[in-house]
């Protein structure tokens, strides 16, 4: 399970967002269920992903947080002489942190 050490512990300072942000998109590939998200059917390129936080809330035990990812999506089969093509994807997420644990939970809440 990912865990969010260095956003815990700026929790909740006025840098949170920020450490947020980097740690998620430091992220090893595969972490973020991108999967969930893709709008065309299309395979997901996590080489490179962009993190907008939206915004955040304390939930009690965990720190609720609202993302915007920024990703890339290989669509493939599209008919184009580019097959496979990447095109620019986004998606909302919920992160969830344990605020004990620093464990992370992601739920895609619209592609």
């Amino acid at each position: 399970m990912p865990k969010l050490q260095r956003a815990l512990r700026d929790w909740p300072s006025d840098n949170f967002k920020q450490t947020l942000k980097n740690e998620i998109e430091a992220f090893e590939r595969g972490v973020l269920p991108l999967e969930k998200g893709v709008s065309q059917g299309g395979m997901v390129d996590d080489s490179h992903v962009t993190v907008t936080v939206l915004n955040v809330q304390d939930s009690g035990t965990v720190i609720e947080a609202k993302l915007g990812i920024f990703f890339t999506e290989i669509v493939i089969c599209c008919g184009c002489g580019d097959d496979p093509m990447p095109v620019n994807a986004y998606c909302e997420m919920q992160c969830l942190v344990n605020k004990e644990t620093a464990d992370v939970e992601f739920n895609v809440l619209k592609g």
